[in-house]
């Protein structure tokens, strides 16, 4: 079953516009994003998504496939599916975050894998150990809570779960916005309407849950930073250049 990547990039952004162009380290944002995912082995194809001409042109400049979708998308989700609903040559498809430059190509091989390996998971995502406990108490922080078998219980901008015995050990998990979906639950994912507890938390995930469809998670030691701001980015090309000093490939 072939699989592929898709980087869902828009230009407007409330807090940071025209950030997929925005340069680090002398690189558009979206194109360190682009080189991370062409690392990957199990990636048949790398598209990115996007209803902008600047971005379609700089996105081509360098070498990258690139699908024109409508500009009236809601959500990163509903734009990978529209070039998911053409493109039946993958059953698999992997939504990758277009503003996490430092996503880690063995983690998108493991989503494919895991997706490939067991028929039962539609959808599978990931989460990583928050550094301390009071970066979790933020509703920016999405939470998630899974089961024995790795399958996400609940996803929350609350900290869950609530320490009712302040002894014992809790491991808070920090969702990462990165999703494998097998093609037929993605194009299922997006006719469904939003669902309360989706509408209460502004988390689009909840969708799956509230619908009865298991969400896998892969539990992963660290997790890729995000580009929100200007602030974010200059962060991470600080990190880049300390990282480039050391003789450190990121």
């Amino acid at each position: 079953m072939k699989a592929v990547g898709i980087i869902p990039a828009r230009w407007q952004s409330t807090r940071f516009p025209g950030k997929p162009l925005h340069l680090i380290a002398n690189k558009p944002l979206l194109r360190h994003v682009w080189e991370r995912c062409r690392r990957a082995k199990k990636l048949d194809a790398i598209i990115i998504a996007t209803d902008d001409m600047r971005i379609a042109k700089a996105a081509f400049a360098w070498g990258a496939e690139v699908a024109m979708t409508s500009p009236k998308h809601q959500s990163g989700t509903d734009r990978i599916a529209e070039v998911a609903r053409k493109a039946r040559q993958f059953g698999l498809v992997i939504n990758i975050q277009g503003d996490e430059p430092l996503t880690e190509p063995a983690l998108l091989d493991r989503f494919v894998e895991t997706l490939r390996s067991d028929r039962t998971i539609d959808i599978v995502t990931a989460a990583h150990p928050f550094g301390n406990a009071a970066e979790a108490s933020s509703p920016h922080q999405v939470k998630v809570i899974v089961n024995l078998d790795g399958d996400a219980v609940y996803f929350s901008r609350y900290a869950i779960p609530f320490p009712r015995n302040r002894t014992a050990p809790i491991k808070y998990l920090r969702h990462q916005g990165i999703y494998g979906f097998r093609r037929k639950a993605l194009l299922d994912f997006v006719r469904w309407k939003p669902t309360p507890l989706e509408r209460a938390e502004s988390l689009e995930q909840l969708r799956a849950l509230e619908n009865g469809v298991k969400v896998h998670v892969l539990v992963t030691k660290h997790g890729s930073p995000g580009v929100d701001t200007p602030a974010d980015a200059k962060a991470l090309e600080q990190k880049l250049a300390r990282a480039k000093r050391r003789g450190v490939s990121r």
